[in-house]
């Protein structure tokens, strides 16, 4: 695997470097111009549409965002780009649209967003994977579900794939899982079959066995999320490569 100092290099914006206040929405056309002109590196996600198109949205619902309600994956893309963010005149877009915008100007970090079904979306993943292998600047993707990184490993192994993950006995999300199975999946115990080349790991979940053991022995490198304030920073510093940052300016602050 090549270096990944591209992806260490800069901070990460959040969803893009977005600003509720000023009118940039997360994960939308105005956040991520706005992180192009700082020279941040972008982090987005995706969410699989019912026709298995790649939605840059965060959320399974439209409700919070969006002046529509229900799952995403109920709407084709089509009928989904015809929709308008809260708070914003950006439209919702895809992942073409994207990489279009971006252009390997800076870092994209993509999050692959999981239903957590057995198959790992394969369709959808394999999709997004291909229409990277024709993206010329530096891209990563990430996601929470192993099954998915198996599935990058095996369809497009040399595109930089990462594992997100957390400290999995705190956040009520993580109660669907029996105890063997979040025990897994904080400690990565996937790896031998994901073998990520990063690690992305809740900054409120450091330091952690895990991530300590594949950055300091193992040289993979970790980046934290999300880090908003002074005492992220610190945990960052010792604990991670980079961090995904919300809220502030890292140039300044």
């Amino acid at each position: 695997m090549a270096s990944l100092d591209w992806l260490t290099a800069r901070p990460i914006a959040h969803r893009g470097y977005h600003n509720a206040a000023a009118g940039r929405i997360e994960n939308t056309r105005s956040a991520v111009s706005a992180a192009i002109e700082r020279n941040f590196a972008i982090e987005v996600d995706v969410q699989e549409t019912a026709d298995h198109q790649a939605l840059v949205f965060h959320d399974n619902s439209l409700d919070r965002l969006v002046f529509e309600s229900g799952p995403v994956r109920k709407h084709a893309l089509a009928e989904l780009k015809r929709m308008r963010m809260r708070g914003t005149d950006d439209p919702m877009w895809d992942l073409d649209d994207l990489l279009a915008l971006v252009t390997g100007r800076v870092p994209l970090v993509i999050e692959i967003k999981t239903l957590c079904v057995r198959d790992g979306q394969k369709a959808f993943v394999t999709g997004i994977a291909d229409r990277l292998k024709h993206y010329a600047g530096p891209v990563a993707v990430k996601s929470f579900d192993p099954d998915m990184l198996e599935i990058l490993r095996a369809h497009a192994p040399q595109l930089t794939r990462g594992i997100v993950a957390e400290d999995t006995r705190t956040d009520p999300f993580w109660k669907r899982f029996s105890v063997m199975e979040r025990f897994a999946l904080r400690n990565l115990l996937h790896y031998p079959r994901t073998r990520p080349h990063f690690i992305s790991y809740g900054v409120k979940s450091l330091p952690a066995p895990a991530p300590w053991f594949f950055r300091k022995i193992l040289g993979v490198p970790v980046i934290t999320w999300t880090v908003r304030d002074a005492q992220d920073r610190l945990i960052a510093s010792l604990n991670a490569d980079q961090i995904v940052f919300e809220g502030f300016d890292p140039d300044t602050a």
